[in-house]
């Protein structure tokens, strides 16, 4: 709860919402990096699309909608400064200001790109849940009428996303190019124009996958995300969960890298726990518990030889690559190790009696 409303008391006046307050390498009084660009008139990436999802976690958890009750006005304008800056009309997706802190930092559709230009499937898979969110919040605080409008929201996207984002031949969700129109130059181009509104960034990574999270994909395109892809071992499966990027990829690298992160192969915690998640909405239990059972396999052994755990891992080997001591999504899978760990330990002492 004090997550959410903490960055919502850094919102400015247009709605936008930092993705990171910090005080590194600033003075006192000085403000965040990411405030100050945006007051003069820059604009970068913002709050990434899990505010809304948070408070719902909150929420369920206490029991009550009641203490967002003073800021839905708030969420509204973060949800209006996503559509005034980050929007392409053309196309009805979201789009990255820049690659800076988008999430899968060094993403080959986004890292290196210009700026504006990619719909990212990562950004647009999570607004959709994130709308719905919002529609949640609205609805349990008595706002129906809006309710309706952000659950409206979220079908017009879900369809974006399946006429730009879904490639029937690939039986793949990719990211697009929405810098996408016919240049004219002197009397050249004056014939058939571009029609087509995006083009497929065709390069396999796991946020492919996103779209069973979110609910966006049909039954029979989770079937194919699973069959020929997930389960793919020249692609995507390896013995110690899903690979970031697809091994037949030119940019497949397990170096290791932070600023940015390396996600262009690694095995990362919550990409398992995402395709996990995805997979049970689907009914496939066989492959998310085959999965869950990798993770925790994967965590185990590194904390035995290690004594800690860390960020992120080598899909070949097991291997930890960089960052010894990371606690962060992690921990999820801790708790279950140890939850798992305790049992064990009763069934062994109930065996000696």
């Amino acid at each position: 709860m004090g997550n959410v409303l903490n960055f919502l008391s850094f919102q400015l006046v247009d709605g936008y919402i930092p993705m990171i307050v910090s005080k590194y390498n600033q003075g006192e009084n000085e403000e965040p990096y990411l405030i100050k660009k945006h007051k003069d008139g820059v604009i970068l990436n913002m709050h990434k699309p899990f505010l809304c999802q948070q408070a719902c976690l909150v929420s369920g958890l206490t029991g009550s909608f009641s203490w967002l009750e003073g800021y839905i006005e708030k969420l509204e304008r973060y949800f209006e400064c996503y559509d005034r800056y980050y929007y392409n009309e053309n196309c009805g997706l979201y789009v990255w200001a820049d690659d800076v802190m988008i999430g899968m930092d060094n993403d080959p559709a986004v890292f290196g790109r210009s700026r504006f230009s990619t719909a990212g499937i990562y950004l647009n898979s999570f607004m959709v849940k994130e709308m719905h969110s919002m529609a949640k919040i609205l609805k349990n605080t008595a706002r129906n009428d809006r309710a309706d409008y952000y659950a409206q929201k979220a079908e017009n996207l879900k369809a974006a996303i399946q006429n730009e984002c879904y490639d029937p031949r690939d039986k793949f969700f990719y990211s697009v190019d929405v810098d996408v129109k016919t240049r004219s130059y002197d009397w050249f181009h004056k014939g058939l124009g571009v029609f087509w509104k995006t083009l497929p960034i065709k390069i396999q990574a796991w946020t492919g996958f996103v779209p069973m999270y979110s609910e966006i994909a049909s039954g029979e395109q989770a079937e194919c995300l699973v069959s020929m892809h997930l389960e793919n071992k020249n692609t995507f499966c390896s013995d110690f969960g899903v690979r970031s990027l697809a091994k037949d990829e030119k940019m497949y690298n397990l170096e290791a890298s932070i600023n940015p992160s390396n996600w262009l192969g690694p095995v990362w915690l919550v990409v398992n726990y995402v395709v996990f998640r995805g997979l049970l909405n689907y009914g496939y239990k066989e492959e998310a518990a085959e999965l869950c059972n990798k993770t925790l396999l994967l965590l185990g052994e590194d904390y035995k030889k290690t004594g800690t755990l860390h960020e992120y891992y080598n899909p070949e080997t097991g291997q930890p690559i960089m960052n010894p001591g990371f606690l962060n999504w992690n921990m999820l899978q801790l708790t279950c190790f140890w939850k798992l760990m305790k049992v064990s330990v009763y069934l062994i002492t109930c065996s000696q009696y």
